[in-house]
């Protein structure tokens, strides 16, 4: 009984041993709700909340391709910082074929600032942020120059310009609201953008970089630093 103890024991402790070498993170706690976007459409979103409540809170927007739960690990430590978290998908899989449809998905992110304001969450209406990674980041950008009620973002790998997406003048419009600019430096363009929209003297710019070559969401599975960078950022931010 002693030997097969020990051997489960071993076994346990390779998974936790291959999660850390791996970068991956155990499932963060959080429940499935669902909003309407401004066209109509459901959308479902993870929430993650703060346990003191009512808290600021954050939108998280995932990268082109990859779902919401990508943001599950932090959005939890968002949560246990204090800060209620919603991650949403994008609203497809692949790139419509007009520019013009692709920069309308920044309406899912605007949406989700609206449930979250409304008080169906119990967050606080003046403390809502939104972090996005790659196309995510520029969606992001594109909602909180529309919306005065995004009060601080989080750019992760953005782009100046993503299919059309361009975000230097919209972050200009954006004005004097924070945003965190965030990039691998072995990731070219989305080092070059960064560097390009931290010289917007409109608002507080601050840049953090990572020398873990990975873009938008695995670069922060990949690098703790920056979820932590992150989390600071909105504490300090959103209050």
């Amino acid at each position: 009984m002693r030997g097969r103890s020990a051997q489960a024991s071993a076994r346990a402790w390779g998974v936790v041993c291959a999660l850390l070498i791996s970068g991956a993170a155990p499932e963060a706690a959080g429940r499935l709700v669902a909003f309407r976007a401004f066209d109509g459409r459901t959308i479902e979103a993870l929430l993650m909340e703060a346990a003191a409540r009512p808290a600021p809170a954050v939108v998280l927007v995932p990268m082109l391709g990859r779902p919401k739960d990508d943001w599950q690990a932090v959005g939890q430590r968002l949560a246990d910082a204090g800060i209620t978290a919603l991650a949403i998908d994008l609203p497809g899989v692949s790139l419509p074929a007009d520019a013009a449809e692709l920069a309308r998905w920044h309406e899912d992110v605007r949406a989700a600032v609206a449930y979250l304001r409304s008080g169906a969450a119990d967050v606080r209406p003046d403390a809502v942020g939104v972090a996005g990674a790659s196309l995510g980041a520029n969606l992001a950008a594109v909602a909180a120059a529309a919306d005065p009620a995004i009060r601080s973002i989080a750019l992760v790998s953005p782009s100046l310009d993503y299919r059309g997406v361009r975000i230097e003048a919209l972050m200009r419009q954006y004005g004097a609201r924070p945003a965190l600019l965030v990039a691998s430096l072995h990731d070219p363009y989305a080092a070059r953008s960064v560097r390009e929209l931290a010289q917007d003297t409109s608002g507080a710019r601050q840049m953090r970089w990572s020398e873990t070559s990975a873009h938008g969401t695995i670069l922060l599975s990949r690098d703790p630093d920056l979820v932590r960078s992150l989390v600071e950022w909105f504490q300090l931010t959103l209050g």
